[in-house]
């Protein structure tokens, strides 16, 4: 689930509120999950991968990783991403781009000590995406970090939040005949413009 605190008033934001719980009351599962899609400028390549989006406050969209992560240095390199949901319970895809930045300290601190001590041990035993020898010694890391619960009540410098701000929302709901109907929302001078796709 998604923990979404005082959301924007505005019209896309409200329009994500109402998918978001149609979706819910059909029991959507995975229903936080969004694909991420990163540009790394080193590389000329382009990368997604999901994560599990933990808030919506007010315009920020907040989910939590490893900062040393492959994902993390090209958010710091290139920070436009682009973000994606799709629903099946509802048959809903919606598209965001957006700019991302690091949450604050005093944010990713509260939401780390609200967390499982499960959770904490792999956020202190992870190097997130960075080869290792076997399995075996991921699980060895794991639970020796777990066995050290006073570390684990101290957030590690190298996990925390990142928070996007969406300038682009598309709302995408399958219809029959392939007839689908398009939102999308552009934000011009702090005003959202809203405009109708074909199909």
């Amino acid at each position: 689930m998604i923990t979404i605190n005082n959301i924007n008033q505005s019209k896309p934001y409200h329009m994500f509120n109402e998918l978001y719980l149609e979706a819910k009351y059909k029991n959507q599962s995975s229903i936080e999950a969004i694909a991420i899609s990163s540009y790394n400028p080193l590389l000329k390549e382009v990368e997604s991968r999901f994560v599990n989006l933990k808030y919506i406050q007010d315009n920020e969209w907040i989910f939590f990783t490893n900062y040393n992560s492959p994902k993390s240095q090209q958010f710091a390199l290139h920070q436009q991403i682009s973000a994606l949901f799709y629903w099946n319970s509802t048959n809903t895809q919606i598209r965001i781009k957006a700019e991302i930045c690091k949450t604050s300290k005093d944010f990713s601190d509260h939401h780390y000590l609200g967390r499982s001590l499960n959770k904490n041990s792999l956020a202190h035993s992870s190097d997130q995406s960075f080869c290792i020898d076997s399995y075996e010694e991921v699980l060895d890391k794991y639970n020796n970090a777990l066995a050290n619960s006073n570390l684990l009540l101290s957030r590690p410098d190298y996990w925390g939040g990142f928070s996007f701000k969406p300038y682009y929302f598309e709302f995408w709901k399958g219809e029959k005949n392939r007839l689908n109907k398009r939102d999308a929302f552009n934000i011009n001078n702090n005003e959202w413009k809203h405009s109708f796709l074909q199909p």
